[in-house]
């Protein structure tokens, strides 16, 4: 048997363009912040990995590489805390993107440990973006898994 990709039905952001237009607004603020571009793909790479989104793992791939993200940090990501290629900063970014995106893992999903390592590298704005980032991602992995977005294709 074949496997031919197909979506259950259009994105929904695409088919209600006013909730388009407000995702996208989003993920324009979170640009705003002052963090680099990197750590934000590398934010939404974990945390699309972590739900499973094809599509969004793809995507954040080539995105990152547009970004500067360089492929052994790529290749690492699954594996940050075993991998020498990211810094501390990043480090802490994925460390807040995983807590923030296991919210039912347990009861105190977002300790302060993990909130505090992330607010040694970061100011507030910038744990807003990153914050803002972890949950557009998972707004964009709720969508794309439940319509069954394939990755390589085009919304």
């Amino acid at each position: 048997m074949t496997y031919e990709p197909k979506p259950r039905m259009t994105n929904p952001a695409y088919l209600l363009p006013e909730a388009g237009a407000a995702i996208q607004g989003l993920v324009k603020a979170t640009r705003q912040g002052g963090v680099a571009e990197s750590v934000l793909e590398l934010v939404h790479l974990r945390a699309s990995q972590i739900n499973n989104c094809g599509f969004c793992v793809e995507y954040g791939v080539k995105s990152a590489r547009k970004h500067g993200v360089a492929d052994d940090k790529l290749f690492a990501v699954s594996a940050w805390r075993e991998s020498p290629h990211f810094t501390e900063e990043e480090r802490a970014a994925l460390a807040l993107a995983e807590a923030a995106t296991r919210l039912a893992d347990t009861s105190d999903a977002v300790p302060d440990e993990i909130w505090d390592a992330a607010a040694d590298h970061f100011d507030e704005k910038q744990l807003a973006a990153i914050t803002l980032m972890v949950a557009l991602t998972n707004l964009f992995n709720r969508l794309n898994v439940t319509v069954r977005q394939p990755a390589g294709t085009a919304l």
